[in-house]
């Protein structure tokens, strides 16, 4: 099938191969048809552990994830990477218990957050770092709140110096 759609300058190559694939489809039988399905599905899951977690790898006891990497337990993650226990997460890096977060790193037990780091037992948060038990809290570092720019700079410097 097509791979690729490339520079305009191979587009008419690209339009032939979009229209040849089009019409194999079309003629397909039924049981080609599921065959080329079945193909497919196995393309996009990798880990035959988790079978309905898709293009995931080495994850554990995962259930209905997507593109997930080393995670175990979690349930209905997308892109996250070593998690445990989360579920309905996106983009989290090392986190543990969190629901409903996104982009967060080393956080643990976090509640509908976004862009923590080092973070615990927050709830509906964004833009925290190093900080516990805030609610309906942005831009604090250690519990301490900071204007936006100012933020900024000092996690770019955190980060640096803690190697995150």
């Amino acid at each position: 099938m097509v791979k690729d759609r490339g520079t305009r300058a191979n587009a008419p190559d690209v339009l032939a191969e979009e229209a040849a694939a089009r019409q194999q489809v079309t003629a397909m039988s039924k049981r080609e048809f599921l065959e080329q399905y079945q193909r497919l599905a196995k393309l996009y899951t990798a880990d035959p552990g988790n079978p309905g977690s898709y293009a995931c790898q080495g994850c554990e006891r995962c259930a209905n994830c997507m593109f997930c990497r080393d995670c175990d337990s979690c349930y209905q993650c997308t892109h996250c990477t070593r998690c445990e226990l989360c579920n309905n997460c996106t983009h989290c890096v090392d986190c543990k218990q969190c629901h409903q977060c996104a982009y967060c790193v080393q956080s643990e037990n976090c509640t509908g957050s976004a862009y923590l780091v080092l973070c615990r037992n927050m709830s509906d948060s964004n833009y925290c770092f190093g900080s516990v038990g805030l609610s309906k809290k942005d831009f604090h570092i250690l519990n301490v709140p900071f204007p936006r720019t100012e933020y900024f700079k000092q996690v770019k410097r955190l980060r640096e110096e803690l190697g995150i």
